[in-house]
This record gives C-alpha cells, sequence and structure tokens, in this order.
C-alpha cells in the first residue's frame, strides 16, 4: 500500500500571514486538526490545534492578533505520494507526529496522510499492514517528549498564575 492509495488529496491550508481564528473556524469547517503552511506554493510549516490552544493559553493576545507563521513548527516531515505507507509510518515514529504533508519530488503539496487513514485502511484492507505496526507506530508518537524547559522553570501560564 503506498501514500498516494489512502492520502487526502487537496487539504485545507492557511497562509503564514492567517490569524488563528481564521486557522481554527478553518480546522472546524475542515473537520481536521492541522493545516500545513504554505508559502509561494511550499508548505513552510505546519499548523495543529494544539499549537493553536497553547499558543492561545500562553500569551495575553487575542486569536485574531496571532498568525499562524509565528507559531507553525518550522521543522515539517514530509513523504512522497509513492512512500510504501511502512515508511510514512517509520518517518512518524522517529518524528513523533500524527500526520505528514504529502509532497511531490517537485516540493509541491500533494495531500496529507494521518495516522487515522493508516486504521481506517488497515480496517477496510486487512492488507499489507498489521495491526500491531498500527499500534506501535501510535505509541511512539504518543510517548511524552522530554520537557524543553527546566524543572524549576514556570511555564508562561504557572507563571502568570504565581
Amino acid at each position: 500500500m503506498h501514500v498516494r492509495d489512502i492520502m487526502t488529496e487537496n487539504p485545507a491550508c492557511c497562509a503564514p500571514t492567517t490569524n488563528l481564528a481564521a486557522a481554527a473556524e478553518m480546522m472546524w469547517n475542515n473537520d481536521c486538526g492541522v493545516l500545513p503552511v504554505m508559502n509561494n506554493d511550499e508548505v513552510e510549516g505546519i499548523l495543529t490545534d494544539r499549537d493553536v490552544c497553547i499558543a492561545l493559553g500562553t500569551r495575553n493576545r487575542r486569536a485574531e492578533e496571532v498568525s499562524a507563521g509565528e507559531i507553525a513548527t518550522r521543522e515539517v516531515e514530509t513523504c512522497l505520494p509513492e512512500d510504501d505507507i511502512h515508511a510514512a509510518m517509520a518517518t512518524m515514529r522517529r518524528a513523533k507526529v500524527r500526520r505528514l504533508p504529502v509532497v511531490g519530488r517537485d516540493g509541491q503539496l500533494q495531500g496529507l496522510i494521518a495516522l487515522n487513514d493508516i486504521v481506517l485502511a488497515v480496517e477496510r484492507t486487512h492488507g499489507s499492514v498489521s495491526y500491531e505496526e498500527v499500534m506501535n507506530t501510535l505509541k511512539a508518537v504518543s510517548e511524552h517528549r522530554a520537557h524543553k524547559a527546566t524543572a524549576s522553570t514556570k511555564s508562561p501560564a504557572v507563571a502568570a498564575v504565581a
């Protein structure tokens, strides 16, 4: 099974200048939790619903005042449409991400593949991807990451309360 067989084509996207209120509305209207951030037809970043929530919870600014480009993850892992689904899951495990933009060899966005797409494909096909491999991928991307701040450093939200 290849990525192109199960990816979502033409995913909703935003620009770096899109404000978070508009981005959240796009996610709501498109029933998605991620938006590729596009600049000149190339993926510049990735914005998740979690990014939006944390950014708004830790800044003293309204959603209309914060742009997607300010908070989007810049180091974006991608895959190719012709990649085998096992390779895509390996990238997800390594990068600890649930979703990957799918780009062509020309760098143009072709679609998006999510762990959910893989789970549903396995359920439908009972084919080349095992439940065990999907569960191992889910486990790997769900493991807690090491905190970036030291234990003695307070988060912005805790500092504001203290």
